[in-house]
């Protein structure tokens, strides 16, 4: 990725978690936090990664599929570039399986 989309990625994050903390209001997202965004080459996707505390992804996903249009606007408001990029939220998994890597690497130990 080059220099640009990295900048351009790492501000698409900060607007994106403070407007998921402050514009949002919405009780099935509850706490989530961004963890990583990717652009597609031309920017005309960005993949937000998120995770939750709250157990049930299908609803946490169903609010941020409504916030998506109030989000992407605040993108749109923050952030000059020519076109903003079309939002896609997905489950981060990398710590769930970072937390098993872990699980694993200590039952080995005590054996």
């Amino acid at each position: 990725m080059s220099n640009r989309h990295e900048r351009v990625a790492e501000e698409i994050k900060k607007v994106v978690s403070e407007a998921l903390r402050t514009k949002v209001s919405d009780p099935d997202i509850g706490m989530i936090t961004v963890t990583d965004v990717e652009l597609t080459k031309e920017m005309e996707i960005a993949t937000i990664y998120y995770t939750s505390l709250n157990d049930n992804r299908e609803e946490v996903e169903a609010g941020l599929d409504r916030a998506k249009g109030l989000v992407r606007s605040e993108v749109a408001k923050e952030i000059r570039i020519r076109k903003t990029p079309e939002l896609q939220f997905k489950y981060d998994t990398s710590i769930e399986y970072g937390h098993k890597i872990e699980n694993l690497l200590n039952e080995i130990k005590d054996k």
